[in-house]
């Protein structure tokens, strides 16, 4: 028995009835397309929940600290006279320590922060030069007071322009022989007195260096 369609107000013909099935048939695979879809998508997303959850959230493992005896010793081998081998007590840590050009200067440069205290501080053996490199690392600063150390004199800096000094508030420098050694960063006056300190021996050995 054909069906009746309201709209129509009469039965409906063969090629309206099958173009009706067509339609809904159409509507249902959309339907279940999209269904589909947002079940898909809801998978995806569990997963990577799953995958995030997972994930350790600790602290990354710190990096190992340069072997500063070590590359003394090789150093020391290169030039014929100690490097500078800073014996500094628990609470700092080494971040670098490296032969690099500073001021036109080959200097063995180690970099040092303390435990508990901001800022850096660098100790620098700059080979075979003298105050005049100290001037060029510390952007023209000049020293106008002194410090005994240990019963070492060293020179003071306090760059009047930080920023142009490369973030230098505060430096120590003394001649070692052949060499200049330079103590310097954005640490206390405290906390590079007792750098300078840790060399205390390595500046009179190379005091006796000719």
């Amino acid at each position: 028995m054909a069906r009746i369609v309201a709209e129509l107000g009469r039965p409906e013909t063969p090629d309206e009835a099958a173009a009706r099935k067509a339609e809904s048939s159409r509507r249902y695979r959309s339907s279940k397309t999209f269904q589909n879809l947002i079940a898909a998508l809801l998978v995806t997303v569990a997963v990577v929940l799953v995958v995030i959850a997972a994930v350790p959230r600790g602290e990354p493992a710190p990096r190992p600290q340069p072997d500063v005896p070590a590359l003394a010793a090789e150093l020391s081998d290169d030039i014929g006279r100690p490097a500078l081998s800073p014996a500094l007590p628990d609470g700092w840590r080494v971040n670098q320590a490296v032969t690099e050009g500073q001021g036109g200067t080959e200097a063995w440069t180690m970099v040092y922060v303390r435990s508990g205290e901001s800022g850096f501080v660098r100790v620098a053996q700059g080979l075979d030069t003298g105050e005049e490199w100290v001037a060029q690392v510390l952007g023209g600063a000049r020293s106008s007071e002194t410090i005994d150390i240990d019963g070492v004199e060293w020179n003071v800096y306090r760059p009047s322009d930080p920023e142009r000094a490369g973030n230098i508030t505060y430096a120590l420098s003394t001649a070692a022989g052949p060499d200049q050694v330079l103590i310097y960063g954005d640490a206390s006056p405290e906390t590079t007195a007792i750098a300078a300190e840790s060399v205390t021996a390595q500046v009179r050995e190379l005091r006796e260096t000719r």
